[in-house]
């Protein structure tokens, strides 16, 4: 795209995202529930030359085309979305790495991010419950102050199990920060994750870490003590 002094079109820039498609990258993503064919390298890429860009931003999202929606939550300004914006656009965010991406990426750094985890942690809808509890899982380890982490230990023992697959994988992402960031609950917390054997047999690659509970704490865990334990070299 060569330079210009206006913003680009939104037909302009999902003409661009259409050439970047590939099909073989499509088949991957697929696989996980994510339609969209664009090498997230390149979209990153593309996001960086164009900047910040908020009316492009709604534009491409309001395509509902996934990758012109990750490139929208790459070049917008968080900031600029007020509540109901936000709990929209989650409740529209059809595939994982979109959900994931305006998590992280936009409500994570919006000021009405804690009255949408309040909200969306009591939400029916699983998936979007799961958006809540990734925002309560960083305030586990950014932001403890306040959060009553018993009541959360209660209510992942009692509900993780049977919970649906994305909101499980949050309740357990949760249950791992408890116990890998606060001392005083990680009894429990393995405890937790050993009764229950959530993702316990999850394939797991060579060197990465298990996202089975115990394991998890226990290795993420180590390595802290590691770093903290002087060299005797």
């Amino acid at each position: 795209m060569p330079e210009q002094t206006t913003d680009p079109t939104v037909a302009e820039v999902t003409a661009e995202l259409a050439a970047l498609e590939d099909p073989r990258v499509r088949a991957v993503n697929e696989k996980h529930g994510d339609d969209h064919g664009v090498n997230l390298t390149r979209l990153r890429a593309l996001a960086k030359r164009l900047k910040t860009r908020p009316a492009l931003a709604r534009g491409l999202w309001a395509t509902d085309d996934t990758a012109a929606r990750l490139l929208s939550l790459l070049i917008c300004r968080p900031k600029s979305y007020d509540r109901a914006e936000l709990d929209t656009m989650l409740r529209e965010a059809r595939t994982p790495k979109v959900h994931d991406w305006l998590v992280n990426y936009v409500v994570k750094k919006n000021p009405h991010a804690e009255e949408l985890r309040v909200t969306w942690t009591a939400d029916p809808d699983p998936v979007v419950a799961s958006a809540g509890w990734a925002l309560t899982t960083e305030r586990v380890t950014k932001k403890p102050a306040g959060l009553d982490l018993t009541a959360l230990l209660d209510t992942v023992e009692s509900e993780m199990k049977d919970a649906p697959d994305r909101l499980q994988w949050a309740m357990n992402h949760c249950l791992a920060r408890i116990g890998i960031d606060h001392p005083e609950h990680r009894p429990r917390a393995l405890t937790i994750g050993e009764r229950l054997e959530v993702l316990k047999d999850y394939p797991t690659p060579p060197g990465c870490t298990s996202p089975y509970a115990p394991a998890w704490i226990t290795e993420i865990v180590r390595r802290q003590q590691q770093s903290l334990t002087p060299s005797t070299t």
